[in-house]
């Protein structure tokens, strides 16, 4: 089984591994190729922005003077600069922006962020975005791109050696392509998130399957060995009952009948806790909730223990200090909680039991403390006292036996009862049980 775990863990773990990297692989392509398309797509924007501008500037424009420069010669003769037709003298900034972002949306890239410029024929600029100057000479996070207005074929231009541009900046570059990404990539994490939810799933449930089965191997050898103690008794008292001497002893056959009587009360004590136990997997306990005399009950409960003190030569000291005392509880369930701690505290002494119980009251709630002098637990222990089938390690102390359902009965019933139950312990020096339940109104 460990092995078969352990080889379960190494596959999905070398799984997981694959699957990241070939995200990363994939995610590091898809990366490349945005990045490619962008580029392509800027160039195609800005070609098709220049195309709609250059349609109108030098769509059959004739070469036209300034309204202003040129030499004077006298009053009749004037010699004036030939001045091209540029693109600020048919639009403004804005109308230029817009063009871009329009071509953009187009393009599939709608909030793009970009700046802009136009230069004239000797690279003075005509006009420019607010922050173009700033990002133009970021050359590390930015991206450039150029793009020539050349004049139209047949225009009164054509063959000009010298043309206008506009230049496209892309600022935080790499950024935008991850954002242009984002979705892409928030599908990706959270596919690997199922992912990984999925393998820690599914080794969670391998860790319970594996400690649930531990519990049922060590519950069926408990059970095996509570059984074939008695059985085993049995069966050597009915023998010695057949032999013709015993026959002949009436006290012999009262003897060895007694035997047999005693350990089937032991054998029906496990069955009904098996029963017990089951049936509160099945459903809630049913509570008789009625007026209780704490103090009654725990008095009544060390009587029926009476002979197993005796058996360890135990002791058991009371300080019944709670008044009132009394609670809404159900008679025979309270009853069994408060003798199973006292049970408990008689199979995990080390030496001669001794045991302190006491009640106080701390505001509206009544507590009872079940302390011992026994063998004390570890904090793992502890954790895991009240979990069913669950037995702690009794180290050199082989003489406890049961099933690990006893302490917890006492949670489940502490529960029904809208109480609580704590635990302090020292390993070595014993455990204290504290229970805590409201008073009767």
């Amino acid at each position: 089984m460990k092995r078969s775990f352990r080889i379960i863990i190494v596959l999905i773990g070398l799984s997981i591994g694959g699957l990241f990297l070939l995200q990363a692989s994939w995610l590091s392509n898809l990366l490349e190729i945005t990045e490619v398309q962008l580029v392509n797509k800027v160039n195609e924007a800005g070609v098709a922005v220049v195309n709609d501008v250059k349609g109108r500037i030098y769509n059959g424009q004739p070469i036209t003077l300034p309204k202003k420069g040129g030499l004077s010669f006298n009053g009749e003769l004037h010699l004036h600069f030939i001045k091209p037709t540029s693109v600020e003298d048919y639009f403004t900034a804005a109308q230029i922006k817009d063009k871009i972002a329009n071509a953009f949306t187009a393009a599939g890239f709608k909030n793009l962020n970009f700046e802009f410029a136009v230069t004239s024929t000797i690279d003075e600029y005509e006009m420019a975005s607010s922050n173009f100057k700033t990002e133009y000479w970021d050359t590390v996070n930015n991206k450039i791109f150029y793009v020539a207005i050349i004049p139209e074929t047949g225009s009164d231009y054509e063959g000009l050696s010298a043309f206008e541009k506009l230049i496209i900046v892309v600022p935080d570059y790499k950024n935008q392509v991850w954002a242009s990404l984002k979705w892409v990539l928030l599908g990706a994490i959270t596919f690997m998130i199922i992912i990984l939810a999925a393998f820690f799933v599914t080794i969670r449930s391998l860790l319970v399957q594996k400690k649930l089965s531990e519990i049922k191997s060590d519950f069926i050898n408990n059970m095996t060995h509570e059984f074939k103690t008695p059985i085993a008794t049995i069966s050597l008292a009915v023998d010695a009952m057949r032999n013709e001497k015993v026959q002949a002893s009436p006290e012999k056959m009262a003897y060895f009948s007694g035997i047999i009587k005693d350990e089937n009360i032991r054998m029906n004590k496990h069955v009904e806790t098996i029963l017990q136990a089951a049936h509160m997997d099945k459903e809630e306990l049913e509570l008789k909730l009625i007026p209780l005399h704490l103090h009654e009950l725990i008095e009544s409960a060390i009587d029926n223990h009476q002979l197993q003190l005796k058996e360890k030569n135990g002791q058991v000291a009371l300080h019944l200090e709670a008044i009132p005392d009394v609670i809404m509880a159900d008679e025979i369930h309270f009853s069994n909680l408060i003798s199973n701690l006292i049970d408990n505290a008689i199979k995990y002494a080390a030496t001669e039991p001794l045991i302190t119980i006491s009640t106080y009251i701390k505001g509206s709630s009544i507590f009872v403390s079940v302390a011992d002098n026994g063998i004390g637990m570890t904090d793992e222990t502890v954790k895991r006292i009240f979990e069913k089938f669950y037995r702690a390690h009794t180290g050199n102390l082989h003489n406890v036996k049961g099933f690990g359902l006893g302490m917890s009965y006492v949670k489940t019933v502490i529960d029904a009862h809208k109480g609580s139950i704590g635990v302090t312990s020292k390993l070595g020096e014993g455990s204290m049980f504290t229970v805590q339940m409201d008073l009767a109104k």
